[in-house]
């Protein structure tokens, strides 16, 4: 997709940016709300939280653009985006499998 910008004035520019930001964002939340919709509350999933490690804990809120998560028996809570998550699922013992549902390319 090709589109000639070198024509346009500052103000055209300005309004397509406006347009663009706007489109970013809205699909952005789409994508947040498709995230959200596939946990539940209760749920025990895991993430990266950069220099603190993999963490893993229960989903205990819905935020508007974020969900909480409680780590460390409950003493540490976490505002992660939904598309950082992936669900942990127990087996009988101490063994825990990741399912990762990030998107591969």
């Amino acid at each position: 997709m090709s589109i000639d910008i070198d024509g346009l004035s500052y103000d055209e520019l300005l309004d397509l940016n406006d347009r663009i930001i706007a489109r970013l964002k809205h699909l952005d939340a789409a994508d947040t709300i498709n995230a959200m919709m596939k946990l539940n509350l209760g749920t025990k999933v895991c993430f990266d939280a950069g220099k603190h490690g993999i963490q893993v804990g229960t989903l205990v809120k819905f935020n508007q653009k974020t969900v909480t998560v409680l780590t460390d028996g409950g003493r540490r809570s976490w505002k992660v985006s939904p598309q950082m998550l992936s669900p942990v699922i127990e087996e009988a013992g101490e063994n825990t499998n990741v399912i990762d549902l990030k998107k591969k390319k």
